[in-house]
């Protein structure tokens, strides 16, 4: 049965907390994106353990979370794009992939056969742990792969029921989608998923207009076509709602069952609502969830990515 642990005086905690990092367990860490399934980056066996409790295909790569930009900088290259970024949004929702360095402690399981490394600085508790635990934690998202992503510890305990794995409490997560991920080519920055950072906010800071990955490579997570997915089919873009389906509704918007990501059309409230609206629906039983037209713009980009990759076709 998990252990579901309250962050509050979390400085006390810290000792026990990177205890059971240093075993080789994982833990169920909270971000400001969503609960990561964390592990020592160092350890091969605590790494590949990640990939067992998710259920996870070992192509597809993981986050390294870091403290800062320092320790981000002893793992992997950072050009003066990727600098300039990395000031201006870390701690935060941006992940950057960029070339590893050789010859480092980072366990090769974690990089899925790839020369490069996705790095993120994530603020929160987390930052405060791996601050303790003094090198970087992988941790992608504490679900069964392919699935929900989880946005409070109740849901991470749902995903792992049959076992003892430590949950750390901060209660839902603010920013409720994971984090944007981005590769810098030269002068080009490529978005292979999107996420709080929108594309805008790269370019005010960069002075560069983002483009979007078309080479169907997985070169990062979240780029499966078929992910976030609860178990009832989705379907996008509907102006009503199917008889015996559930609405996910942006809007104002009226339904038997209904769960409204956000009535005033606010973006951020809709992302932060995405997953446990899902989850909320998902669970009523509904064999299919339709879903209220979502702006592609901004933040709408991201929750529509999202969308998209939970209406597809599963297992693939």
């Amino acid at each position: 049965m998990p252990r579901i642990i309250s962050t509050h005086k979390l400085d006390d905690r810290l000792g026990d907390i990177c205890d059971e990092i240093y075993t080789g367990n994982c833990i169920g860490l909270p971000t400001e994106t969503v609960y990561g399934l964390a592990a020592d980056a160092f350890n091969g066996q605590a790494v590949a353990r990640i990939f067992e409790m998710k259920g996870r295909p070992k192509f597809n790569p993981l986050i390294i979370h870091m403290l800062d930009l320092e320790m981000a900088q002893a793992f992997g290259e950072f050009d003066a794009i990727s600098t300039k970024l990395a000031e201006e949004f870390w701690p935060g929702p941006l992940t950057m992939v960029v070339p590893r360095r050789e010859n480092t402690s980072l366990h090769p399981l974690a990089f899925a056969g790839l020369d490069t490394i996705g790095i993120r600085c994530p603020a929160g508790p987390a930052q405060k742990i791996i601050g303790y635990f003094k090198r970087p934690l992988a941790a992608p998202s504490a679900n069964k792969s392919g699935k929900i992503s989880p946005t409070t510890a109740s849901y991470v305990a749902s995903q792992f029921d049959d076992t003892d794995l430590m949950i750390l409490d901060n209660g839902p997560c603010q920013v409720g989608l994971e984090s944007t991920i981005l590769k810098i080519e030269g002068e080009k920055i490529i978005i292979l998923r999107p996420g709080f950072v929108t594309s805008e906010m790269i370019e005010e800071v960069t002075g560069i207009i983002p483009t979007s990955s078309a080479s169907g490579k997985i070169e990062a997570p979240g780029m499966m076509k078929s992910h976030y997915a609860p178990n009832a089919s989705v379907k996008l873009d509907c102006g009503t709602c199917d008889n015996g389906a559930a609405l996910l509704a942006f809007g104002d918007k009226k339904a038997d069952n209904i769960f409204n990501l956000s009535k005033s059309g606010n973006l951020r409230e809709a992302a932060a609502n995405l997953y446990l609206g899902l989850k909320t629906l998902d669970e009523t039983g509904a064999s299919m969830i339709c879903v209220s037209p979502i702006p592609n713009e901004g933040l709408g980009i991201a929750i529509n990515d999202r969308l998209q990759r939970a209406s597809a076709p599963r297992n693939t």
